[in-house]
């Protein structure tokens, strides 16, 4: 499939398939990213990536990207019990603090993303004033740091102070999300100066993180007896996660491969920008110090508008239904008794299918890119996807008190609208992530990066808000 840049300056990024090679062809080695200087074409050779070293490191990194967000989402049965005065009880659908419980996690999510937006802006502002390295590994230390005090509260009857553990667990919810928006960002704006093939692995990884969580989730629901055991698993397999994900980071800058397109990143930007962008950037600003000077914003978001607009509403639909609404959407069997219609259903159909679907839409943009950029199919088949609120409102989502009447009353409605959402969600928001910074010259594509993460970051935030009331709706 083509992909029409419609800009022949050689100073655009390219993608992976720089001629958007039919889609049957594999993987070959992009041309580089930057043209370098003639005296230089004989000393600095184009290696490869070897045993697809670099591409394996961005796509741990970017499950490890999302990871705490997608254990905090997952863990639902943990917050429910919890989240109530029934730590000496067996049932964890008791009396308890019930608004706490039935909104925790439009709590969560307002929680994770408003903080994040703010990070976002000052990531953006210290892109070119401290360095990648500092920014992803002092955010994965913040990170780690926080998960430990999450892992050692699970062990502790916390039915005496409820509503502490709740502020507690929403501060360290804060706490981790902007850590982890810091380190998606810088991340993801560093792999806009390799080959897209690398935004794609680490993007990929994203959804992958939630598929583990979500397996994790099931696997240590079926296998520990009590509740409480079972998030003490699942918060150590991400704490260990973290550190796989620090040491990975460490290996990456030793990689020939990395070296070259880091160098060649380094020097472009302290090149000068082409006239065109100089010309919108205020004429006060010192952009002669690459290592000081603020990337010139307008012209980044003039020319991201539309796929900014794309990446926004993709994730703003995506989060006001997942968690919030497909995570209460119960079996219509519920009352059958069996362990698929009360134990296993929302985590299997909710948590599982959605990040799986996910994972496979974004790995599909391997192969496939289509439709372009500059295509008004793209924002169409998004703009579509508002349908979904709607049929998922429809569906067996409990308690319900506004709308009463449910009308895909059948298991399998949820399960089909969820692998949709998630297919959707992760292939149209691939694919319009992954265009803003290729489509930007070479000295803009780190801070292009972090403009796109911003954009997700305000579709979640936006979305998160609108969750509670969409919940209170039905």
């Amino acid at each position: 499939m083509a992909v029409d840049l419609e800009d022949g300056d050689e100073r655009l990024q390219h993608s992976a398939n720089s001629t958007y090679k039919p889609v049957n062809t594999s993987y070959q080695e992009e041309e580089p990213l930057i043209e370098e200087p003639v005296g230089n074409r004989y000393i600095l050779h184009k290696p490869k990536d070897r045993l697809n070293a670099a591409y394996v490191i961005f796509f741990i990194l970017g499950i490890g990207s999302l990871l705490p967000w997608n254990f905090f989402i997952t863990a639902k049965q943990y917050w429910i019990y919890k989240l109530q005065n029934c730590s000496n009880r067996e049932d964890p659908e008791g009396d308890g603090v019930s608004d706490l419980r039935d909104f925790f996690e439009s709590y969560i999510s307002i929680a994770s993303t408003v903080p994040s937006v703010l990070c976002l802006i000052g990531n953006f502002v210290l892109v070119n004033r401290v360095s990648a390295s500092i920014r992803i590994l002092s955010s994965l230390a913040v990170m780690l740091a926080v998960f430990v005090v999450i892992t050692l509260l699970v062990k502790m009857d916390t039915s005496t102070w409820t509503q502490h553990f709740f502020v507690i667990t929403i501060f360290c919810v804060v706490i981790v999300s902007s850590a982890s928006t810091i380190f998606s960002s810088s991340i993801f704006g560093l792999s806009g100066c390799f080959p897209m093939k690398n935004s794609q692995a680490l993007i990929s990884g994203q959804a992958m993180g939630g598929t583990l969580s979500a397996v994790a989730s099931v696997v240590d629901l079926a296998a520990a007896a009590d509740v409480t055991d079972s998030a003490l698993a699942y918060f150590l397999t991400a704490d260990v996660f973290i550190i796989v994900c620090m040491v990975v980071y460490l290996i990456l800058p030793k990689l020939e491969y990395s070296r070259y397109y880091m160098r060649s990143h380094k020097s472009s930007t302290a090149s000068v920008l082409p006239s065109s962008y100089l010309e919108e950037v205020d004429e006060s600003e010192d952009i002669t110090n690459s290592d000081q000077f603020i990337p010139p914003l307008r012209p980044i978001l003039k020319k991201t508008a539309v796929l900014g607009f794309c990446v926004f509403y993709v994730f703003f639909i995506s989060i006001i239904i997942f968690p919030s609404i497909s995570s209460s959407i119960e079996s219509v069997n519920k009352n059958s008794g069996s362990l698929w219609t009360n134990k296993y259903f929302i985590p299997l159909t909710s948590f599982l299918l959605y990040n799986f679907a996910d994972w496979c839409g974004r790995q599909i943009t391997a192969w496939i890119q289509a439709p372009g950029p500059k295509s008004k199919l793209l924002p169409a088949l998004i703009l579509l996807r508002t349908l979904s609120l709607p049929v998922f409102m429809l569906c067996n989502y409990q308690p319900r008190s506004q709308i009463k009447m449910v009308v895909f009353n059948k298991d399998v409605y949820p399960a089909v609208f969820i692998v949709l959402l998630g297919l959707s969600n992760g292939y149209l928001g691939t694919l319009a992530i992954i265009y803003g910074p290729k489509i930007m010259p070479k000295e803009l594509a780190e801070a292009t990066g972090v403009v796109m993460t911003f954009y997700l970051t305000l579709g979640l935030a936006m979305g998160s808000a609108c969750s509670i009331l969409v919940v209170h709706l039905i």
